[in-house]
């Protein structure tokens, strides 16, 4: 398997000065076909036995067939972090209407945190909030072999009333320039992403930008693997891009966590659609000290770059990454 794979990749290198590329279709058209052995659940994850909801928050005159200029897909367990993200949604000096798409696949939380943040939207602003009453994850029971939220991201991005969608992690956030910067790159392109900060998970002080992983197509650490692109830091014109969709339910061949369907999208974007970035760090990304990655970013960084982040302890990130942008 080793060597037809070492043999591709040098057909393709040489295939790819004519624009050309070995492809099986497998790949494309039974792209679950190729999964290989995939990691178990550990443990059963113990949710809120809430009831099935879908909940809009909207002003009257904006409930008909309408189109937003853009849309933000949200997969989230309705942790404590969700507001904000949601704030930072709202901050945006984008112009235009923006439909936010909240997926639940683990209801960890309580959805009537969010009536008071989302009664604070913006004019133009719609928050659509669904739960399904059950997780599409295999990780907790469904189907889909995903660990990052099963169909989640996949569903929300085909339910998405806007050909423009962007991601956002539940604990991550948006400078108010991210989804301005991300949408006039897709005037020239199918798929635009952004550079990111580090933040410290206790404090969310703003560490150092990342320049070592999420940097884009063939760069940085994973240029070995033709780069990456974090989901926080990514934007789609979902029509053009459309194939990528479903990948956001299947994690790589052979994968040892189940939670690296970023990836597989990202290659799907990489090998066969026009990308750009912003060149700008308008992402903020939440770091866990118990990722694999952890001890590396350290190295990176700098422990002492870390620790001094760590003593500051900011109470409202929503002014706090708008001051930390040029």
């Amino acid at each position: 398997m080793f060597r037809k794979r070492g043999i591709a990749g040098a057909l393709n290198r040489l295939l790819g000065r004519f624009g050309a590329e070995l492809v099986n279709a497998d790949e494309i058209w039974r792209p679950a076909k190729l999964l290989g052995r995939q990691p178990k659940p550990r443990a059963e994850v113990r949710a809120s036995q809430q009831p099935p909801f879908l909940k809009v928050w909207a002003a009257p005159e904006d409930r008909h067939q309408k189109q937003f200029d853009f849309a933000v897909v949200i997969p989230s367990l309705l942790r404590d972090t969700l507001a904000a993200a949601i704030e930072s949604v709202f901050s945006q000096d984008f112009i235009g209407h923006v439909q936010i798409l909240v997926g639940v696949d683990v209801a960890m939380g309580d959805i009537a945190a969010l009536d008071r943040v989302c009664a604070r939207r913006p004019m133009g602003h719609e928050v659509m909030v669904f739960w399904p009453g059950y997780s599409t994850s295999a990780r907790h029971g469904g189907i889909y072999p995903g660990w990052s939220g099963g169909a989640t991201r996949t569903i929300l991005t085909y339910l998405a009333n806007s050909r423009y969608v962007a991601y956002l992690d539940d604990d991550n956030w948006w400078a108010p320039g991210h989804l301005s910067s991300l949408r006039a790159v897709l005037t020239g392109c199918e798929w635009a992403y952004s550079k990111r900060w580090f933040v410290h998970p206790r404090s969310k002080r703003p560490i150092c930008i990342d320049e070592w992983e999420s940097l884009g197509p063939n760069l940085g650490e994973f240029k070995h693997l033709g780069g990456f692109v974090d989901p926080t830091c990514l934007a789609i014109d979902k029509v053009a891009c459309e194939p990528a969709i479903r990948m956001w339910c299947l994690p790589q061949p052979n994968s040892e966590t189940g939670m690296d369907e970023d990836r597989r999208v990202f290659e799907t974007l990489r090998r066969y659609y026009r990308g750009q970035g912003t060149g700008k760090a308008t992402a903020f990304y939440r770091l866990d000290e118990t990722d694999l990655m952890q001890r590396r970013r350290l190295l990176n960084m700098g422990v002492e770059a870390y620790a001094r982040a760590g003593d500051q302890v900011v109470e409202a990130h929503g002014g706090m990454h708008a001051a930390r942008v040029a």
